[in-house]
């Protein structure tokens, strides 16, 4: 667990995605297992918590976009750092509620 008053470092951004849409499903468990290299039972641990919620091929695999894969891949660093699913969760959380803030008041500067 980190120190008191010590920052968590950021998580190595994953590289741009060659697809155009990050929304669309196209990754299997394996595959997003060996990308992360996580054991396969971590995603399904992250389903199960309804950490993140995979979309379902027709013969009910799981399906990772892009977008599930860059929060997974956030999940898994910030616990690597010590924390709890669920501190990392509130982490992510905290840090997409400041990124609206942001958004919104530089929104209201530009008026």
């Amino acid at each position: 667990m980190s120190e008191p008053g010590r920052t968590v470092p950021a998580v190595r951004p994953l590289p741009p995605s060659p697809f155009p849409d990050d929304s669309a499903p196209l990754y299997t468990v394996g595959q997003v297992a060996l990308m992360l290299d996580v054991q396969p039972a971590f995603l399904r641990r992250l389903d199960a918590h309804e950490v993140v919620r995979p979309s379902r091929s027709g013969g009910g695999q799981r399906r990772y976009s892009r977008h599930d894969i860059d929060h997974i891949h956030a999940i898994n660093g910030l616990m690597g750092e010590g924390l709890t699913l669920a501190g990392a969760q509130r982490i992510l959380q905290l840090q997409a509620e400041v990124a609206d803030l942001r958004r919104e008041i530089a929104g209201l500067k530009s008026r």
